[in-house]
C-alpha cells in the first residue's frame, strides 16, 4: 500500500482548495464565527480543519472512501487485518470492545488492575466480571499484569466466560506476556482483548515490547494521543482472526460512539500513521537513546530509584517499555504526589503520573535535547531541594499488604451501582458493599469497585492517602469522610 498517502489530510486539503461554503454543522463555519479572543489563543486553523466527514471531507454516501482508505492504511501499517478509528478516546473504545465480546449477564475475564473506564464498562454493559488478579510487587507497592497461568486457571473455573480483557502496558510501563495469555484464551476458543492504550508506538521499533497484534491478540485498542502523535481522544481498534465479528464491533461502536466524529482526530491519526511508517524507526531510535540517558542520570541522583528491567528478571513483568521512566521518590522523604506538585509549581515540569511512591515520565518521539535538559535539571533541583517540599512523609500513607487489595466481589457491579445506596461515615463502611468506584487518580486504577466488600485496611489506606494529597475524583465524597454503600434494606 502507498503509505505516502494520507487520505483524510488530502480530503481536507481538497476541501480548502474548493472553497466550499457550508450550511450545516459545525456552527462556527470553519472559523468565521469564532470569537476573536478564542481564535487568539487556539488559532483559526484549528477551526478551519473542523469539517464534517459527510458532505464535507466526503459526500453523503462516503463514495470517495476517505475514512475507509485511511483505516486500511493503518491496518497495513501495524499488521492488523482491519482497523477502525474512534474519536471518543480509548475509554469508550474499551467499553465497545468489551460489549462486542460479552453482553449483559455474561462473564468476561478482566485484569483487576484495569483502568476505571473498564469498571465503568462493567457497570454499563452489565457483564459479570471474573477478576484475574495482577502480580503484586510488595517492595514497590505496584501491580504488574497477570500471567498466562492465572488466566488459564480462571478459564478452567469459568468455562462459560466469553473472553478476556488484558491491560498492557500498564500506566507504569510493565508489560504482560500477551502471546502466553492469547494462547491460554485460544485454547478455550475465546478471544483476547488487549487494552493497549499506552502502546500505540510498539509496532514501530524492534527494541520495544511486542505489540498485541503481533502477539496474536484478537482485538487491540490503542490510544494514539498517549505515546503517539495524534490529538487527545484519538483511538484505534485493531482486529484480526474471526473470534470477534467486525460487524458486531461496528454495531456496538455505533451504539456507544458519537455521530459527530471529529475530523481533527481522523486527520491526526492519518498523519501519525504516515509519519511512523516513513520515519518511525529513526524517531523512536532517538527516543530510546534519550530515555536511556535520562534513566542513567535519574538513577544516579541520591534519593531517586528508577524502575528498570529488574522487575522482568524478578518475574513481576514479562517486559518493560523503556520509554516509560518510573522514579521512586520515597528516598527523598516525600510522596510521588508531592514531588509532582513541586515539579509543576517550581520548575514548570508536568509529569505523566504520580502516586504515593513514585512519579512517571513518558518519553516519546516528540522529545528533543531541550526537553531532555529541562527534565534532568528539574530532577536535580527536586533532589537538591527535597527538604523544602511539604514535610509530610510517605510513611504517613498506610499502604496495605498486597492480599488486602483483593476484595470480595459480593454483588454484581451493575446491581450495586444502580441499586439503593446509603452514605455512611468512613469507619462505618467497613464490611459494607461498595456502591461506587474509588480510583486514586492518576493513574485511575480503582481500589474499590461497586459490589466489593470494603475492608478496614482499604479504608485506612484511602483515608491516609487523601490526607497526603491523593485525589479520588470519582468518589461521591472525594474527601472520603463518607462512603457510598449498598443500602441494607430496600426502601419502600
Amino acid at each position: 500500500m502507498d503509505h505516502s498517502r494520507a487520505p483524510v489530510l488530502e480530503a481536507l486539503q481538497e476541501f480548502r482548495r474548493r472553497g466550499d461554503v457550508v450550511f450545516g454543522p459545525p456552527g462556527h463555519k470553519q472559523g468565521r464565527g469564532v470569537d476573536p479572543r478564542v481564535a487568539e489563543i487556539l488559532g483559526l486553523d484549528l477551526f478551519r480543519a473542523d469539517v464534517l466527514m459527510l458532505n464535507g471531507l466526503d459526500d453523503r454516501r462516503e463514495s470517495q472512501g476517505v475514512l475507509s482508505q485511511a483505516q486500511e492504511l493503518m491496518a497495513d501499517a501495524v499488521g492488523a487485518e482491519q482497523a477502525f478509528f474512534s474519536t471518543c478516546g480509548s475509554s469508550l473504545s474499551v467499553k465497545t470492545a468489551m460489549l462486542a465480546v460479552a453482553g449483559p449477564g455474561e462473564k468476561l475475564l478482566l485484569s483487576r488492575n484495569a483502568h476505571k473506564s473498564v469498571i465503568a464498562a462493567v457497570v454499563v454493559n452489565g457483564v459479570e466480571p471474573i477478576w484475574v488478579h495482577p502480580k503484586f510487587d510488595g517492595e514497590r507497592h505496584l501491580a504488574h499484569p497477570p500471567e498466562p497461568d492465572d488466566v488459564r486457571r480462571r478459564l478452567k473455573e469459568h468455562p462459560d466466560a466469553k473472553g478476556m480483557l488484558l491491560i498492557t502496558p500498564t500506566d507504569w510501563g510493565s508489560c504482560a506476556d500477551v502471546k502466553g495469555v492469547a494462547d491460554a484464551c485460544h485454547s478455550f476458543d475465546v478471544p483476547l482483548i488487549v487494552d493497549e492504550a499506552w502502546g500505540a508506538h510498539l509496532p514501530f521499533h524492534p527494541e520495544l515490547p511486542a505489540w498485541g497484534i503481533d502477539a496474536d491478540a484478537d482485538l487491540v485498542v490503542t490510544s494514539v494521543h498517549k505515546m503517539g502523535g495524534a490529538v487527545e481522544q484519538s483511538s484505534v481498534f485493531h482486529l484480526q482472526h474471526d473470534r470477534v465479528s467486525p460487524e458486531v464491533l461496528k454495531q456496538r461502536e455505533d451504539l456507544l460512539g458519537t455521530t459527530s466524529s471529529s475530523s481533527l482526530v481522523y486527520a491526526t491519526l492519518d498523519g501519525w500513521r504516515r509519519q511512523m511508517v516513513q520515519h518511525g524507526h529513526d524517531l523512536l531510535d532517538d527516543a530510546l537513546r534519550r530515555a536511556q540517558r535520562i534513566r542513567g542520570t535519574a538513577d544516579s541522583l541520591p534519593g531517586l530509584s528508577v524502575m528498570g528491567r529488574e522487575v522482568v528478571g524478578a518475574g513481576f513483568a514479562a517486559d518493560l517499555d523503556p520509554l516509560k521512566i518510573v522514579i521512586d521518590v520515597r528516598g527523598l522523604g516525600t510522596t510521588g504526589m508531592r514531588a509532582a506538585e513541586w515539579l509543576r509549581a517550581e520548575r514548570h515540569v508536568d509529569v505523566g503520573g504520580s502516586d504515593t511512591c513514585r512519579i512517571s515520565i513518558s518519553i516519546t518521539h516528540s522529545d528533543d535535547d531541550e526537553t531532555e535538559q529541562v527534565l534532568v535539571d528539574a530532577l536535580r533541583a527536586l533532589v537538591d531541594r527535597a527538604d523544602s517540599i511539604d514535610g509530610r512523609s510517605p510513611a504517613a500513607v498506610r499502604l496495605p499488604e498486597p492480599p488486602a487489595l483483593e476484595l470480595e466481589q459480593a454483588r454484581l457491579p451493575r446491581d450495586a451501582f444502580f441499586g439503593e445506596a446509603d452514605h455512611v461515615a468512613a469507619e462505618d463502611a467497613v464490611g459494607r458493599i461498595a456502591a461506587e468506584t474509588i480510583s486514586p487518580y492518576p493513574p485511575g486504577v480503582p481500589v474499590v469497585t461497586p459490589g466489593e466488600v470494603i475492608t478496614a485496611e482499604v479504608v485506612d489506606y484511602l483515608r491516609s492517602g487523601v490526607d497526603q494529597g491523593m485525589l479520588v475524583p470519582d468518589a461521591a465524597d472525594p474527601s472520603l469522610k463518607t462512603f457510598r454503600v449498598v443500602a441494607r434494606e430496600p426502601r419502600s
